[in-house]
C-alpha cells in the first residue's frame, strides 16, 4: 500500500506524513467499497480482530468479512485520523456513518485501530468498534447494559 503512495519499493511508513497518507488512502477504499484493493493492503497471513467478531486469519477470511460489511453498510462514509506511528505500528481513530441495508436506518460508528505493518502491508489489524443508531446518543447505562 505504501509503495503506491511513494511510487518506490514497498515499505512501512517512515514518518508521520507517510503514515497520514496511508491512513487517508485506506479510508478512501471504503468510499465506495474497493474490497480487492483493501484486501491487497494486507499480508497473506494477516490476523484481524475487529470488535467482538472472532479472530480472522488470512486474506480470504478478510475478503469475506469486507463483503459482509459492504452488503450491510450502504452509503458508507468514513473519516480516519492517524494518532501515532511507532516503528512498525500505527494507530488511528475513525468515525463513520451508513445506512443499514436491512432496516434502512441511519447508523454511526466510532473506533480505534492498531495496525502492525510488514513490508508496507497490514499484518495485524486490531479494532475496537462501537455502533449505534445515527439519531441516538447512548448513555452509560445503554453501553453497560
Amino acid at each position: 500500500m505504501v509503495a503506491a503512495l511513494r511510487k518506490e519499493a514497498a515499505g512501512n511508513p517512515r514518518n508521520e506524513e507517510e503514515a497520514r497518507a496511508l491512513v487517508a488512502y485506506v479510508a478512501s477504499l471504503f468510499m465506495p467499497w474497493n474490497i480487492e484493493a483493501l484486501v491487497e493492503g494486507f499480508t497473506q497471513d494477516c490476523v484481524v480482530r475487529f470488535g467482538s467478531v472472532g479472530e480472522l486469519r488470512g486474506r480470504q477470511a478478510l475478503r469475506e468479512f469486507f463483503l459482509a460489511r459492504s452488503a450491510k453498510q450502504k452509503n458508507y462514509r468514513l473519516n480516519k485520523q492517524l494518532r501515532s506511528l511507532v516503528n512498525d505500528t500505527l494507530t488511528n481513530v475513525w468515525d463513520g456513518e451508513w445506512q443499514d441495508a436491512d432496516t434502512g436506518m441511519g447508523m454511526k460508528g466510532f473506533g480505534v485501530e492498531i495496525w502492525v505493518m510488514r513490508g508496507g502491508k497490514i499484518a495485524r489489524w486490531e479494532a475496537a468498534f462501537n455502533v449505534a443508531r445515527a439519531d441516538q446518543t447512548a448513555s452509560l447505562k445503554d453501553v453497560l447494559g
